[in-house]
């Protein structure tokens, strides 16, 4: 059975994964770590590829002007040769013009024994001799070159040229020492070592500055989330101090903290519309409890009592369920799902006229321009019937038809009842709330607090207030729209 040896292991789909606990480890880390290792990690590569293409560039240079300093020498010193009168390996006074520090130079004899070093220093060095170099010394034509390099007695790498002086008079050396050079390129290859070190050093601090702080504000959103998810809890809130910036992460702070607070309102209105309606469904639950129990001795009542509990019952019915009705509509917000579009208030009064007339028969007289307003029908229509219906509920034999009148975006529902108590005026559009006078009347009080919450939704905002000739108006105002602006009005 083979067995492969390998760096890969398979994953639960089968497929393969290199280096799992490498993996595993970079995934656990957190993410201004991550940060620091990847900008220490990009400006490595980065250095290291402008490092070694630096040192090489600059090691080729040096290099290349130690080989052309030292051919010009061995040119200079074989043209010399040729040229001019030299007494042997003992003259070195006519090698003492191309002395360098970088060089050292010694005389042989025909037989390669060394005659003299020819040096500027007080400790002359000794260059070694191979057989090629006697072989040039024994050389009858002066100028001829052989170069190697080779160690010398004191273990110092150089560059050995021997020229020959010409009719067997033997052979003059010349030795670039090579330790200068590369001890240069040495000091070059450190101070880039260093450079690459402060570098990378300054790269992980700068990631790790960066990663504390992009980190630091999602760690913040991270734990509120967290806190949130396992405590169910929104009084916790992420609050933006100011220092998150528009980047996208002080967006998402921003965001995240708007979220939280919708969120806890919706929670706080949730709760407080649970407590309202409980409040609410008691009083007509009561009342049906008592009626039914009433219903035991239904037998021994007189047909008057029969029919007025019976009558009771269903008026009781009919505003259980109509409240619940409601109740479901702000809990649920199916209006919600409507869409937007232009909308002609003139055709949506109409519409909630004929649908009041037809539920309550009063009669309703519409006196509308032509303003067109940006929202949802059904909403207006609700936010129209709602006013109307509480003008026929506290002036149920009114003979005075109810007005619906529209100039320009604001609405006015007006009527010939006994008004509105001025102490009450303004709390009409709190829900639940329900006037002195209504409390023996059917509602829930939740009808105007529905109106206000529509006009708000679509940017306006409600008024009520009593006629000076008895009665009350009670509507809202919207800011008008274009109607080319989108939609053509009127499609509802």
């Amino acid at each position: 059975m083979a067995i492969e040896m390998t760096g890969r292991t398979r994953n639960a789909t089968g497929r393969r994964t290199w280096f799992p606990n490498l993996a595993t480890s970079w995934s656990e880390l957190r993410l201004g770590t991550k940060f620091a290792v990847s900008f220490a990690l990009v400006a490595a590569a980065v250095v290291a590829l402008v490092g070694s293409l630096a040192y090489n560039t600059a090691a080729f240079l040096v290099r290349a002007d130690a080989q052309e300093e030292f051919d010009t020498t061995v040119e200079s010193l074989s043209s010399d040769l040729r040229n001019q009168h030299y007494g042997g390996p003992g003259d070195s006074g006519a090698l003492s013009f191309v002395h360098s520090d970088t060089f050292a130079f010694q005389g042989l004899k025909p037989d390669g024994e060394i005659a003299v070093p020819v040096t500027g220093k007080n400790d002359p060095e000794v260059l070694p001799v191979e057989a090629e170099d006697r072989e040039v010394a024994a050389e009858p034509r002066s100028g001829v070159v052989h170069t190697r390099e080779a160690t010398a007695t004191n273990d110092e790498e150089y560059r050995i040229a021997t020229v020959s002086i010409g009719d067997g008079a033997g052979a003059i050396q010349v030795g670039q020492r090579l330790s200068p050079v590369e001890q240069l390129l040495d000091r070059l290859a450190l101070q880039v070592s260093w450079v690459a070190l402060v570098v990378l050093a300054g790269a992980g601090l700068a990631g790790w500055l960066v990663g504390r702080r992009v980190t630091g504000r999602l760690v913040r959103l991270t734990e509120t989330a967290e806190y949130v998810s396992s405590t169910g809890r929104l009084d916790l809130v992420a609050r933006d101090d100011g220092s998150g910036g528009k980047d996208e992460v002080g967006r998402l702070g921003k965001a995240f903290d708007a979220m939280l607070g919708r969120l806890a309102a919706a929670r706080e209105e949730q709760h407080r519309l649970v407590q309202n309606a409980s409040h609410e469904l008691r009083t007509p639950l009561t009342s049906l409890r008592t009626n039914v129990s009433v219903m035991r001795r239904f037998d021994r009542l007189s047909p008057e009592a029969r029919e007025r509990l019976v009558e009771d019952l269903q008026g009781e019915t009919r505003e259980l369920t109509e409240l619940v009705n409601e109740l479901v509509e702000l809990a649920t917000e199916r209006r919600a799902n409507e869409p937007w579009q232009h909308v002609a208030l003139r055709k949506v009064a109409e519409h909630a006229a004929e649908r009041a007339h037809r539920r309550t028969g009063r009669d309703v007289v519409v006196d509308a321009d032509d303003t067109v307003v940006y929202g949802r029908p059904q909403e207006l229509e609700r936010a129209m019937t709602n006013p109307v219906e509480n003008a026929v509920k506290f002036d149920p034999e009114g003979s005075t038809p109810i007005e619906i009148a529209i100039r320009e975006g604001r609405v006015e529902v007006r009527d010939r009842g006994p008004g509105i108590d001025p102490a009450e005026l303004g709390h009409v559009f709190e829900r639940f709330y329900r006037a002195t006078s209504a409390r023996s009347l059917p509602g829930s009080g939740l009808g105007l607090s529905m109106v206000q919450d529509i006009a708000r939704e679509h940017g306006g905002d409600v008024f009520a207030y009593n006629r000076a000739d008895g009665g009350a108006v009670v509507g809202f105002a919207l800011p008008p729209s274009s109607s080319h602006d989108g939609d053509t009005p009127g499609q509802y």
